[in-house]
């Protein structure tokens, strides 16, 4: 039986005879995580690691007291990528904010009386002496690959903040910190493949000083990307 086709339709283009049993999906995302430093009494810093990626959403840990939220971190799994799903890292920031472990508060407000007017003061040489001296490394269990000190990470390029006084003698002050560009990656992308497992560690030499004791400091790191997943069709 010969095939119904047009004159001079030409030959019938090949047909797949299977059906496609997966497909690809992709997407830009971030991966981030939080760790807290300080926040309840002088606390040393030189010579410390610490490492983030390392507690999932709704676990206790990286120096909070309670539970990490959205907020912290958005990993389901601690430190593994998703099975069936890469990720290519093109940018790394790492933000540092102030944190308060009393009322375990993330970027503490300020008021104007004179203990908050103090506060700042102390607060914004914590966030200086954290973005001067930490630095940056990927933790791929038994290799460990510096990435750049901190000030060179998005949205950790400074600090800065003024405090006032008034003839009563009462403070109010105000900070920030400095938002820097992405500095890292973006040219070699770092590829995590599915299932794997990293890290992020935040290290300090030998030559930082200890945080106050009012008021801590938190340290957040984003993982800025492109994700490819597989979607499985039979």
């Amino acid at each position: 039986m010969q095939p119904l086709v047009s004159p001079g339709a030409g030959p019938i283009p090949g047909v797949p005879q299977h059906q496609p049993s997966n497909l690809f999906r992709f997407g830009e995302i971030t991966l981030y995580s939080t760790v807290a430093l300080g926040g309840a009494a002088a606390t040393a810093l030189a010579n410390t690691s610490n490492r983030l990626f390392a507690t999932p959403l709704g676990q206790t840990g990286q120096g909070f007291p309670g539970a990490l939220t959205v907020t912290e971190t958005n990993l389901k799994e601690a430190g593994r990528i998703p099975s069936g799903q890469a990720y290519d890292v093109f940018g790394v920031a790492g933000q540092v904010m102030g944190w308060n472990q009393a009322t375990d508060e993330i970027d503490v407000p300020f008021n104007t009386d004179g203990a908050a007017g103090a506060a700042v003061l102390g607060l914004v040489a914590d966030l200086q002496n954290v973005i001067n001296n930490g630095v940056l490394l990927w933790d791929f269990t038994q290799t460990q690959v510096f990435i750049c000190p901190l000030m060179l990470a998005g949205a950790g390029g400074g600090a800065f903040g003024a405090v006032s006084q008034n003839a009563a003698g009462a403070n109010s002050g105000s900070m920030g910190n400095g938002n820097g560009g992405i500095w890292m990656y973006r040219r070699h992308p770092v590829a995590l493949p599915g299932n794997s497992t990293f890290a992020i560690l935040v290290q300090f030499g030998s030559r930082a000083s200890q945080l106050g004791a009012a008021i801590g400091v938190a340290v957040r790191v984003v993982l800025l990307g492109y994700y490819k997943s597989v979607i499985e069709l039979g």
